[in-house]
């Protein structure tokens, strides 16, 4: 048969994990792996090329900090929001792997700064080759586990959820983060447990969703239990002891112990400070709307369980537990739609082998050729709805221009060094990629500032929300010198008392933002 069913799970993990690899590297692997690398890169690029903007708001900042470390070396001096939690004494890069590999994408001479343009260009190249790669990788986990037609379900994660699709095209670590996962999976399938030490190093550095990966080592533990009666401790052990190595072993440490405890516990919980819609659930239809491929594969590889006539096994009970997980996880909160519509897939995937291979036995080549032909074809619709609603959702990114003119503005007249008080804390990243040369307020996350100081980020909170009658007098005081003002335009009850406040000058206006002078020792309470 052109793909064998593979049974016996001891056949499996008995091949070393370095000899699987040499095996494979023979001409038509690699034109496979090349073939599939191009399909995917070109469909992302399609999704990502449908706006010159970079993709969400937080690219903006990644690909400046990338920048930076281009330039500066790993640690640059993180001067910007002094503030916060991530003050300069206290900054910790907890992106600083994945920002390193968005430097890569920088071209130009290191040593000198780049046109913004060239930004641009990396941040998207960016956004297409890792998600490719992660999608690759999905791919050969599928191809090492027997499935049949790998390449055709590696495919599918282009149609099994469009928002899936829009998170992966940011500019953020979800696709690294995915795609260690799946290598970190695939590398405890297959039992090679000490290779999840350096794994758990890279994770740590990378991207402070690194306990994913002892909850996916957790699993896999359990199944292992269930399924063969083992305690293989080594599979926990192993991806520990790379996570406590990437937290010790750390240019920032021990700021990265205390930046993680302060950061991950306000996400759980309730929602004070408005961490932002991600990290709201979805509404079930809206959901069911984006995924909806997601709901089909769901009960199909529930019910293969039941067709295949034969006990689960390590690799699918493996992939029903973490599809339960991150299914949970998404229910909790929208952003983890980054992850729950893959894992769905590679459980139907692994659910339906053992039935697709008992029907496939005494089937010719052709007629299986002709099958996968027609199951392509019927996979194109769900294809061509994904790929089209990806791409709406990508080309509502604000304009690669927006507030560009009011920040430089900013970066031409106030004088350097100036604190900008913004009223919306996620107008950092933009005012950060357009202008080093200013310190902001708050940025990236309101608690920051929110753990740094509960009285000043209330006050904040008020005075944006216009609710403090001649705020001037208190900024001024509260919030440092020289300082100007920085707000978009829907902050209009802000404004309208800032027009009423001898304190504050409006120097800047245009359609997206408006700026004003903080007069020191002007206005009154």
């Amino acid at each position: 048969m052109a793909s064998t069913l593979i049974s016996e799970e001891s056949e499996i993990n008995a091949e070393p994990v370095l000899e699987e690899l040499v095996a494979h590297l023979d001409w038509r692997f690699f034109a496979e792996v090349m073939g599939l690398l191009a399909l995917f890169i070109a469909i992302l690029a399609y999704i990502q090329y449908v706006t010159p903007a970079i993709v969400g708001n937080d690219g903006y900042y990644h690909i400046r900090i990338a920048d930076l470390i281009r330039r500066h070396g790993l640690k640059p001096d993180f001067i910007w929001m002094p503030l916060t939690i991530l003050n300069e004494k206290d900054f910790y890069d907890h992106h600083m792997l994945y920002h390193v590999i968005l430097a890569l994408f920088i071209t130009g001479d290191p040593r000198k700064p780049v046109a913004d343009a060239t930004l641009f260009t990396a941040a998207k190249w960016a956004s297409i080759v890792i998600p490719a790669l992660a999608f690759v990788a999905i791919w050969y986990l599928l191809r090492r586990q027997g499935v049949r037609w790998a390449w055709l379900w590696a495919l599918g994660l282009f149609a099994v959820s469009d928002a899936f699709i829009y998170r992966m095209s940011q500019v953020r670590a979800q696709a690294l983060s995915l795609l260690i996962l799946v290598i970190g999976i695939h590398w405890l399938l297959k039992r090679g447990y000490r290779l999840l030490l350096p794994l758990g190093f890279a994770y740590v550095w990378s991207y402070n969703a690194f306990p994913l990966l002892v909850v996916v080592a957790g699993v896999v533990f359990v199944a292992t239990w269930i399924t063969e009666k083992k305690f293989e401790w080594e599979a926990l052990i192993w991806p520990v002891a790379g996570i406590v190595l990437g937290l010790i072993l750390n240019p920032y440490f021990p700021k990265d112990i205390k930046f993680i405890f302060e950061h991950l516990l306000p996400k759980f919980g309730e929602n004070p400070s408005g961490l932002g819609i991600e990290w709201e659930p979805y509404n079930t239809w809206i959901l069911f709307n984006n995924s909806t491929l997601m709901f089909f594969l769901l009960p199909l590889g529930i019910f293969a369980l039941g067709w295949q006539n034969r006990r689960i096994d390590r690799s699918q009970l493996v992939a029903l537990l973490l599809m339960c997980v991150f299914g949970l996880m998404l229910i909790k909160s929208r952003r983890f739609v980054e992850y729950a519509p893959a894992f769905v897939l590679i459980f139907t995937a692994l659910a339906c082998r053992p039935v697709i291979e008992r029907w496939a036995v005494g089937k010719t080549a052709t007629y299986l050729a002709v099958t996968a032909a027609l199951l392509t074809v019927l996979l194109v619709p769900w294809l061509y709805r994904a790929i089209d609603q990806a791409r709406t959702a990508v080309d509502t990114s604000e304009s690669a221009s927006y507030m560009a003119d009011g920040v430089h503005w900013l970066k031409e007249h106030a004088p350097p060094g100036a604190m900008m008080f913004q009223t919306d804390w996620d107008d950092f990243t933009r005012l950060f990629f357009y202008d080093t040369d200013h310190i902001y307020l708050v940025g990236l996350d309101p608690t920051y500032l929110q753990l740094a100081d509960p009285t000043l980020y209330d006050l904040w909170v008020a005075i944006t929300r216009g609710q403090v009658k001649n705020p001037s007098p208190q900024i001024a005081a509260d919030f440092g010198h020289p300082l100007y003002v920085f707000s978009d335009v829907q902050h209009t009850a802000f404004m309208n008392l800032a027009a009423d406040d001898p304190g504050l000058k409006e120097v800047y206006r245009d359609n997206e933002v408006v700026i004003y002078e903080v007069l020191a020792n002007t206005g009154s309470d």
